[in-house]
């Protein structure tokens, strides 16, 4: 399955992405504003591990941002259960060469048109780190409504945070 959108496309994982994940993902400032469960450093084992997962997904949730027949980022969204089994997450990450260049803005509207179409959910949520304002420019841009702000609930690299709470209802 292939997504096309302005100057990149996206797609399901392949065998042949490890390199490229390894050499985007391994980077701090990326892994600042992610989940302490993303790898840093980002090793080509840890890359390995992922696609490999990735590869065996069913649905297709997590997409590679494809950019000139390589992966540049990734966008995808996280299932939840119980009473959130309609309202997944959001979440995305590009390589830093790629920043600015209007990308993840167009790949998250793509992933949301998915999702809305193809999943059975009634919303897409996401959470942004305080120090992650680009992030928020992204979800605004995509059409996310900023929800509130969770005072003091995130604790990365030993910084306490604020968590900007977005969401997209479909209507």
């Amino acid at each position: 399955m292939e997504i096309k959108g302005r100057g990149f496309t996206l797609r399901e994982w392949r065998a042949g992405d490890v390199a490229a994940l390894q050499r985007n993902a391994d980077n701090s400032k990326i892994y600042n504003c992610l989940l302490d469960v993303f790898p840093h450093p980002y090793t080509m084992e840890n890359a390995a591990d992922w696609v490999s997962m990735m590869m065996t997904q069913d649905p297709l949730l997590v997409f590679v941002i494809d950019i000139a027949g390589e992966l540049a980022g990734v966008v995808g969204i996280t299932m939840r259960n119980d009473v959130y089994r309609k309202a997944p997450l959001i979440g995305y990450w590009l390589g830093e060469a790629y920043w600015g260049c209007g990308i993840m803005t167009q790949a998250v509207k793509l992933v949301v048109d998915y999702a809305f179409a193809n999943l059975d959910i009634t919303r897409l949520q996401a959470g942004i780190f305080s120090t992650n304002p680009a992030s928020m420019r992204v979800l605004e841009k995509a059409g996310f409504i900023k929800e509130g702000i969770a005072r003091k609930a995130i604790v990365k690299n030993g910084i306490v945070l604020d968590e900007h709470c977005y969401g997209l209802v479909k209507e």
